[in-house]
Parts: C-alpha cells; sequence; structure tokens
C-alpha cells in the first residue's frame, strides 16, 4: 500500500494493489474507488483532501508488514 498527498492538487491517492485501474467510480463528490480488471479495489483518489481527511497524522496500527518507510 501506498499513500501518496499531491499539495498543488490537494489530492491523496491510496494505491492498495500494484494491478492497473480499469474501471473507476464516483462513490462521493470528489471520491473516487479504482478497481482492476477483476473487479478488486486497487485505490482511492480524494480531491479536496485537506477537507475530508486528517492529514497531519497518520496511525499505523498491528500491520503485518516487514517493511517501513516514512518519508516527511
Amino acid at each position: 500500500m501506498k499513500i501518496s498527498y499531491y499539495p498543488d492538487t490537494d489530492s491523496l491517492y491510496i494505491d492498495l494493489s500494484e494491478q492497473p485501474s480499469a474501471e473507476s467510480r464516483e462513490i462521493s463528490e470528489g471520491v473516487v474507488l479504482d478497481y482492476d480488471a477483476q473487479g478488486r479495489l486497487v485505490g482511492i483518489d480524494i480531491d479536496n483532501a485537506s477537507n475530508k481527511v486528517e492529514l497531519k497524522k497518520l496511525t499505523l496500527s498491528k500491520l503485518p508488514a516487514s517493511e517501513k518507510i516514512i518519508v516527511a
């Protein structure tokens, strides 16, 4: 999983998979879910992210990950 914030467009993208997106669905204003060709969720795009999510704090809890990369 990879989370990227783009300040110039105030958008946040959460990559859930390395699979390419084949279909996108807007589920609410400015929130788009991306799906692969098999219908699995691969990403979440949030426009005007600073008004919709807490960008100043990220908490990771009990993830079964062997690698942690944090870049501020």
